[in-house]
């Protein structure tokens, strides 16, 4: 059994406490992880703020070669850090590689970006009376980031706080969700070895609920950037004063199928969108509006695909859907699911669940009001339902207090374009599901999903601040 410590100023930190990191799918003790104080948070927010009075003068190119040695250790070392998802969150480790494949690419994106980042002139002699002059902008780092983040993506959401905040000059102190500490654990020793500075990463583990108001208020954090329930997001945003923030807080990610789409092709899309990590993705496929003409098929051929599923171990490579994150994650949905059934509902497949896994459920006859459908589940659970008009399904699909992606299959150019402008989300993705995401791609959602945009170029720039320059030309 593993025994962790804090990461704090380049050095290995015992904590006055611990406590027991257990297998989603075993329910074995897997480790003891050390559980940081507010006194720890605040020895590691001070070293970062030491440490990035240096880093801050480091050059670009400088930044960008640690990050690449991070992106040729983590390829070095992969099917090792898809096993540490496996144990620790209970991903399949089929979808573990996925996982490591696209941080790989995250760090990759944040070295280019390294080099890219840049400002713009100001054409002074527009303006009456400063046709002497010349002007420019450049961005600057922050100085000290809080990257607060959640059990699903544990390298890859990572990735996407360290690699921009590095990539500028920023140092972070990272706070990673309980249930996942040993794969932030890794990444001190994978940043160390590429040579990054001691001390622009410190890693405190411990609960969110005793550290986030030092993390989120001390003197020295310039930034907050936070991936997790919407609860918590707006218990930041409401300390967060003039700091600067980034929330990405989930979603109930809806998708439209219009009678032109050719369902057998789309099929295995839908359901790996829908039961991807037993859909514990902030995106994950949960409502799916089908027209009124072709649902029956669609019903039919999503319910026969769901059920090739295999549930099972995470270390299995045959396996697709394992355990959920925790027990009570799971007695959650099921009375979620029980409720609906108690409505009307029907569950067309699936709904059967152990203490720690719930197989993989379709439920129709919903209605926009059950909690299966207007809130977020993150659970191995999609609703099908039947539409008339295209008017119809864009209203359904708003008809939300969420917003991170959507997505229409449709052969019709001029709906899918009324679509994208009318349907109120982040990013409306066509013909395809909306659980797609690439690492370079602006990523964050509208209403109560969230607030700012990740994706690395977009990040950079909520990572630095813009200073203007102007000089006369002659006195």
């Amino acid at each position: 059994m593993k025994e962790t410590k804090l990461w704090i100023n380049g050095q290995w930190q015992n904590a006055e406490a611990t406590y027991e990191l257990k297998s989603p799918y075993s329910g074995e003790v897997i480790a003891k992880v050390a559980k940081a104080s507010i006194s720890d948070v605040e020895q590691a927010i001070e070293g970062a703020q030491e440490v990035f009075q240096t880093f801050k003068k480091t050059t670009a190119y400088e930044r960008a070669e640690i990050l690449y040695r991070v992106v040729d250790i983590m390829r070095q070392r992969k099917e090792e850090l898809a096993e540490i998802l496996a144990l620790e969150a209970g991903k399949p480790i089929s979808a573990g590689l996925t996982e490591i494949e696209r941080t790989i690419a995250t760090y990759q994106f944040a070295a280019e970006g390294a080099k890219q980042a840049k400002g713009e002139t100001v054409p002074m002699d527009a303006a009456p009376g400063a046709g002497d002059r010349i002007g420019w902008t450049k961005r600057e780092p922050l100085g000290v980031i809080s990257a607060i983040t959640p059990f699903n993506f544990p390298f890859n959401l990572v990735a996407h706080k360290l690699g921009p905040a590095f990539a500028v000059g920023n140092t972070v102190v990272l706070k990673p969700a309980n249930q996942t500490p040993l794969s932030a654990i890794v990444l001190a020793e994978i940043f160390k070895e590429a040579g990054l500075p001691d001390g622009a990463l410190q890693i405190v583990t411990g609960s969110g609920g005793e550290l986030s108001d030092t993390l989120v208020t001390h003197p020295y954090v310039k930034k907050v950037t936070f991936t997790g329930s919407g609860k918590v997001g707006l218990g930041i945003k409401e300390k967060v004063g003039l700091r600067k923030v980034t929330l990405e807080l989930g979603s109930n990610a809806a998708l439209i199928v219009e009678p032109s789409t050719p369902i057998d092709k789309i099929i295995s899309r839908c359901v790996g969108g829908a039961f991807n990590f037993a859909g514990q993705v902030c995106i994950s496929l949960q409502r799916i509006y089908v027209h009124a003409s072709i649902i029956d098929e669609f019903t039919k051929a999503f319910v026969a695909e769901t059920e090739k599923l295999v549930v099972g171990d995470p270390l299995d490579i045959n396996t697709d859907v394992s355990a959920m994150i925790n027990p009570k994650e799971v007695e959650r949905i099921c009375q979620w699911i029980e409720e609906a059934k108690s409505q009307g509902a029907v569950v067309a497949t699936g709904g059967t669940f152990t203490e720690r896994t719930l197989t993989p459920t379709v439920m129709t006859n919903v209605t926009a009001d059950m909690k299966v459908v207007c809130q977020e589940t993150f659970a191995p659970i999609v609703s099908i339902v039947s539409y008339e008009t295209l008017d119809d399904a864009i209203r359904l699909v708003n008809e939300s207090e969420l917003g991170l992606n959507a997505g229409i299959y449709t052969n019709v150019l001029p709906d899918a374009l009324r679509a994208a402008d009318e349907i109120q989300a982040g990013a409306v993705i066509i013909n395809d599901i909306p659980t797609f995401r690439v690492d370079n791609m602006p990523y964050g959602g509208v209403k109560m999903s969230g607030y700012g945009r990740e994706g690395i170029k977009w990040a950079i720039e909520e990572m630095t601040d813009m200073k203007f320059i102007t000089m006369k030309k002659s006195f």
